[in-house]
């Protein structure tokens, strides 16, 4: 342990490196992003459980967006990406997730068997029109720079390895606003202070699945022990490959990644830059040992040089 940089690389534990000498397994979020239906189920049931005020009740221009994007105001925010896609080479359709139907076309009778009823043959052309729809939310980093520089304590690391703000002692520095990779934690105008998702740590606290969670209708976000859900959803890309979905991957989830993966990560149809995510985010403050350890030896150097001048200007003045 001595010898780790606990602000960057792989770090199996972090709710005990936190302090929790005991704590359950780590919890996070797995968002598929290829059954969400864009209903916003889940923005509206993280505002009414957090009692978040609203922060947009008009439509942006941007497609279907009214919030445009994750804030203090924003805890949950659903993506509406539309887009003209070419049809993938030897195919005249694009692919649909299993047993998923075109809302233009009737649903299939389920078989005597009870089997899953088949997707029927499309006529969609290539060049036709997609939407790609996700629900963003905080990452609950790894390692999180937000609660790294945070001055008050503000900032903690749950027993459940999540990330919290806790409002009462935020003093509105907002040192964690640019700390974040992801650009999610914001201050709210009217105080200052700053907010996000708490991955609802009072429904945890109780047992309970966080509330977005729990709204949503296609299992789109899903919530359990983090090892659980990286198995998850590596076996649902291989499903989507086999169907021919070749450009499913993951996003988030690799321990070994800029910010020792995220406890809220994704499946993506497209690249992240896409859905507005960094392609290659890295926590903020990796290189803060490094960064010390230079300044350290620079301020040696200089104080090193300093007492030479003096101590040479004093055999000089001696030579006098």
């Amino acid at each position: 342990m001595t010898d780790r940089n606990l602000l960057s690389g792989p770090e199996p534990e972090p709710a005990r490196d936190a302090g929790h000498s005991q704590p359950p397994e780590r919890v996070g979020f797995f968002t598929d992003t290829s059954v969400c239906i864009g209903c916003k189920a889940c923005e509206v049931a993280c505002k009414e459980w957090n009692a978040i005020p609203e922060d947009g009740l008009a439509l942006s221009g941007m497609s279907y967006d009214n919030t445009q994007g994750l804030g203090a105001s924003t805890w949950r925010h659903v993506a509406f990406v539309e887009q003209r896609v070419p049809a993938p080479e030897g195919r005249t359709e694009l692919p649909l997730a299993e047993g998923a139907v075109r809302v233009s076309e009737p649903a299939p009778a389920a078989t005597p068997e009870g089997s899953p009823p088949t997707a029927p043959e499309s006529s969609r052309t290539p060049g036709d029109m997609r939407w790609l729809m996700s629900s963003d939310v905080c990452k609950h980093c790894t390692h999180a720079a937000c609660l790294d520089v945070c001055p008050t304590g503000s900032l903690f690391r749950t027993e459940f390895g999540t990330v919290v703000v806790q409002e009462d002692i935020c003093n509105g520095c907002g040192y964690c606003v640019p700390a974040c990779p992801y650009g999610v934690i914001e201050q709210r105008p009217d105080d200052g202070r700053a907010f996000k998702c708490t991955l609802c740590y009072d429904r945890l606290g109780a047992g309970q699945e966080p509330a977005c969670a729990k709204a949503c209708p296609t299992e789109s976000i899903q919530f359990g022990p983090l090892d659980e859900l990286r198995e998850r959803a590596a076996l649902r890309v291989d499903q989507l490959h086999e169907q021919g979905v070749g450009e499913a991957h993951l996003y988030g989830h690799d321990p070994e990644d800029g910010v020792g993966g995220d406890g809220a990560f994704f499946l993506l149809l497209d690249k992240p830059e896409v859905y507005g995510l960094p392609p290659d985010p890295v926590v903020t403050t990796r290189d803060l040992p490094a960064m010390w350890k230079h300044a350290g030896t620079a301020a040696l150097s200089l104080a090193g040089g300093i007492a030479l001048a003096f101590v040479l200007a004093g055999r000089a003045e001696g030579a006098r």
